[in-house]
C-alpha cells in the first residue's frame, strides 16, 4: 500500500471517520492527538498503542477491500508525523521548561496559563463532550474522558512536573474517621490524590470555589490538607483566595488556590502573589460592535427580572441581576440558572436600530443588554484568539466554569520559580 497516499491526518484526526471511530473507542482520538503532541518527548510510548488502533480502525474503514495489519497502521501513523503543523492559537512552546497534566481541564485556562510560562502539556482531562469541542479548537489536542476510570488513569504519563486541577469539591463521609485518603473514596478528590500518590509530581496546583472553605462545616478542607500533608507527603502552606479583579481583569471572582510541593525537595515555603498594580473596569473588555438583537432584552424579559430581583430582596438576599457600569467591575461569571443576566450592562447604539419584534416582545429602548461570551471570555482572562467554536449557550456554561487565567498565572509562576529552582 502507498500509504501517504491514501491515508490523510485529516482522514483520521477529521471528520471523515468520525462516527465510526468514536464507535471503536472513547479513547482512541484523544490517544491519537497525545501521541502527535508528544511523539518528541518520551511521553508517546502512553499513547502509541492506542493510537495505532485509532488509525487502524480509520484505515479498515476507508479500506474495506485491504488487509489492514497493526504494522500498517503504525506506518501510517509515522507517516503522519510528518505532516503534523501544529497550526493551532495556542500551541506549545519549543523549548519546554517543566511538564504539567491537565485535570478537570475545561476548555484551557490552566493550559493557557502554564504555557505560558513555559510548560509543556503531557495529558489532559475534561468529560464535557462540548468543551472537549473548544479546547481541541485551541489547543490541536482532545482530552481524555472520565478520569475516575482506571483506564484513564493508564494513560497518564510518568515523570510530569506539576499537576494542575480545578475539581468540583463533595463531601467527604469522615464520621468517626480520621478523614485520610481512604475516607475520600467516591469523590472526585480521591481520583485526584490517587494520581498524585502513583505519579509523585514535584508540585501540584488545585484551584475550587471559596465556599470549599466552609464546605461541610469545614470537614471537607480539613480533610483535603491531611490527605495531601500527612497522607502523600507534600508540603503545603495555607491555602489563599484570591480574587481575579486583582490581577488584571474587571469580574469580582474568588476563588480558593492550593499548592504543595513535593516532600522531597526541601520547599518549606511558599507566597502567593500580591495583587497587581493594574487595574481595570468593564469598558476594558466591552465589545464595540454588539449589534446581533439577540443580546439585548426584551420589554417583557426585562420585567420578569425586574420583578425577581423584587422577591427576593424582599426575602432578604441579594440575588437578581446588576446593571455593571462601564467603569465598574463585573460580578463572577458563572453557568446556570439565570447567569447570564447576572451581569447586565447598558449600550446606547441600540438607538441607531430600528423597533424589533423579539420573542417575548419589543427589545428594550434603554439599550439593556446581557454581555457576549466574548465578553465572559476577556473578563476570565482568554485572550481574543481564543476560538470559540460552540453556540452561545454552551460558551456561557464554558466560561462560567473556568478559571480566571491572570490569577492561575500569577500563583503558577510562584510554584515554577521554584521548582526549576530545585531541580
Amino acid at each position: 500500500m502507498q500509504l501517504k497516499e491514501k491515508i490523510s491526518l485529516e482522514d483520521v484526526n477529521g471528520q471523515s471517520f468520525k462516527i465510526r471511530v468514536v464507535e471503536g473507542s472513547e479513547y482512541g482520538k484523544a490517544a491519537f492527538t497525545h501521541y502527535l503532541h508528544n511523539h518528541k518527548n518520551g511521553v508517546s510510548q502512553f499513547y502509541k498503542k492506542e493510537a495505532i488502533q485509532h488509525v487502524k480502525r480509520a484505515m479498515i474503514y476507508k479500506f474495506p477491500d485491504e488487509e489492514i495489519t497493526s504494522m500498517v497502521a503504525e506506518q501510517a501513523l509515522q507517516y503522519m508525523l510528518f505532516d503534523y503543523k501544529k497550526d493551532v492559537p495556542f500551541p506549545e512552546p519549543k523549548t519546554p521548561k517543566f511538564k504539567f497534566i491537565d485535570l478537570f481541564a475545561g476548555i484551557g485556562g490552566f493550559r493557557i496559563a502554564m504555557q505560558s510560562l513555559g510548560g509543556k502539556c503531557v495529558f489532559t482531562s475534561e468529560w464535557d463532550e462540548q468543551a472537549k469541542k473548544t479546547y481541541e479548537a485551541n489547543f490541536g489536542e482532545v482530552p481524555f474522558g472520565d478520569i475516575t476510570k482506571d483506564e484513564t488513569k493508564k494513560f497518564i504519563p510518568d515523570g510530569f512536573d506539576v499537576l494542575c486541577a480545578g475539581f468540583p469539591c463533595q463531601a467527604f463521609s469522615i464520621a468517626g474517621k480520621r478523614g485520610g485518603f481512604e475516607d475520600t473514596r467516591g469523590t472526585l478528590f480521591f481520583d485526584v490524590a490517587e494520581i498524585i500518590k502513583r505519579k509523585q509530581p514535584k508540585a501540584i496546583f488545585l484551584e475550587n470555589v471559596k465556599g470549599l472553605i466552609n464546605h461541610d462545616k469545614g470537614k471537607t478542607l480539613k480533610t483535603i490538607l491531611n490527605v495531601l500533608r500527612n497522607d502523600l507527603g507534600y508540603f503545603v502552606p495555607d491555602p489563599q483566595v484570591l480574587n481575579a479583579k486583582n490581577f488584571g481583569v474587571p469580574q469580582n471572582r474568588e476563588r480558593i488556590f492550593i499548592v504543595g510541593f513535593r516532600g522531597d525537595l526541601g520547599i518549606d515555603s511558599f507566597e502567593y502573589p500580591s495583587p497587581t498594580k493594574k487595574t481595570a473596569t468593564f469598558e476594558d473588555v466591552k465589545e464595540e460592535n454588539v449589534v446581533s438583537v439577540k443580546y439585548y432584552l426584551s420589554d417583557t424579559y426585562l420585567n420578569t427580572l425586574i420583578n425577581h430581583k423584587k422577591r427576593h430582596e424582599s426575602k432578604g438576599n441579594g440575588f437578581g441581576y446588576e446593571i455593571i457600569p462601564d467603569n465598574g467591575t463585573a460580578n463572577a461569571v458563572v453557568c446556570g440558572g439565570m447567569g447570564r443576566e447576572r451581569n447586565l450592562v447598558y449600550d446606547d447604539r441600540l438607538e441607531d436600530f430600528t423597533p424589533i419584534t423579539h420573542i417575548k416582545g419589543e427589545v428594550n429602548r434603554q439599550g439593556i443588554r446581557k454581555m457576549t461570551p466574548r465578553e465572559w471570555a476577556r473578563l476570565q482572562g482568554y485572550p481574543d484568539s481564543f476560538i470559540i467554536p460552540v453556540a452561545d449557550a454552551s460558551a456561557y456554561k464554558q466560561f462560567g466554569n473556568s478559571v480566571a487565567v491572570p490569577a492561575i498565572k500569577a500563583t503558577a509562576n510562584e510554584i515554577i520559580k521554584r521548582i526549576l529552582k530545585n531541580a
